[in-house]
């Protein structure tokens, strides 16, 4: 159907005393898609945890939740498996419609099929208000009778060139306000000033976790666990349709994505994320992700 691909996911926390309880919550394990297949995966917790259980989410995607009663000084958690992803297709009537029309709060758009569904990703979220600031930044974008398809990806290519990829100028807690100041940040802000420029418009955009398969240089062998966590924006078309596009790389999504999980904003669909019980007082944390490609 697609290409191949084997995922692991390694994170390591270590602790200079004694953990002897934690609770952790992991989004690690990819959704199945009309587009992805997914593929022997699983989540494995080292110490053994006590207690292990899987669920979903409110939105669909796949959850993992653990228990590590046992004393430790490290904890690794390693969701790993193969996934086969092809190239979404997106409908070009579906991208040809005016972007006004795809508004689900509004009378119009609220008549679409699907509406109801899309309703929560229009909404101002926790990381993503709908700022006026971004608001401005897309008005030129979002010009009125446009087809959404183009507009969108226009406001895509402007993100991509007005905007710095420098991993040093924001945290995991910066601002869509303090990102539009700086115009500079990762790709989790990528996501986040483009999902509140496109809600601030009325449209629906939801926040898309995952990983992009990245390609060495030319003469040059991948090096094993030098990917990472990738977050990109999908926006609604109507039904159940979505064009998922990547602000960070400048293009829609295609067969290196690997989709695992999608929400409001990051704090919907962490990779990983829970509570200690602990006297230590300092801790590292190392995270390494690998996509190979299979044959």
């Amino acid at each position: 159907m697609g290409t191949r691909y084997r995922v692991e996911h390694r994170t390591t926390y270590t602790y200079d005393d004694d953990v002897t309880d934690s609770y952790g919550l992991g989004h690690l394990v990819p959704r199945e898609l009309a587009w992805q297949r997914v593929r022997d995966y699983g989540v494995v917790v080292s110490p053994d945890p006590g207690d292990v259980h899987t669920d979903v989410d409110f939105y669909g995607n796949a959850v993992t939740y653990f228990q590590v009663s046992a004393p430790h000084t490290e904890l690794v958690v390693v969701g790993s498996g193969e996934v086969e992803v092809a190239v979404p297709v997106v409908d070009d009537a579906l991208l040809a419609r005016p972007w006004e029309q795809l508004r689900p709060l509004t009378s119009g758009g609220g008549q679409l099929d699907g509406a109801w569904r899309a309703v929560d990703f229009a909404l101002a979220s926790p990381a993503v208000p709908l700022h006026a600031g971004a608001r401005d930044y897309a008005a030129s974008s979002l010009v009125p009778g446009r087809a959404v398809g183009e507009a969108v990806t226009d406001l895509m290519h402007r993100l991509h060139a007005d905007f710095e990829y420098d991993a040093a100028a924001t945290t995991v807690t910066s601002t869509v306000p303090e990102i539009l100041a700086k115009r500079a940040g990762v790709c989790q802000d990528f996501a986040h000033l483009t999902l509140s420029a496109l809600r601030a418009h009325g449209l629906a955009a939801r926040y898309v976790s995952g990983y992009l398969a990245t390609e060495p240089p030319p003469g040059k062998e991948r090096i094993v666990g030098a990917d990472a966590s990738h977050a990109w924006v999908a926006v609604w078309l109507g039904g159940d349709e979505w064009l998922a596009l990547d602000p960070t790389n400048d293009q829609w999504q295609n067969d290196r994505y690997v989709t695992v999980a999608w929400g409001r904003d990051y704090a919907d669909v962490p990779p990983l994320k829970g509570v200690i019980f602990t006297e230590a007082t300092t801790s590292t944390l190392a995270v390494s992700v690998d996509v190979a490609p299979l044959a």
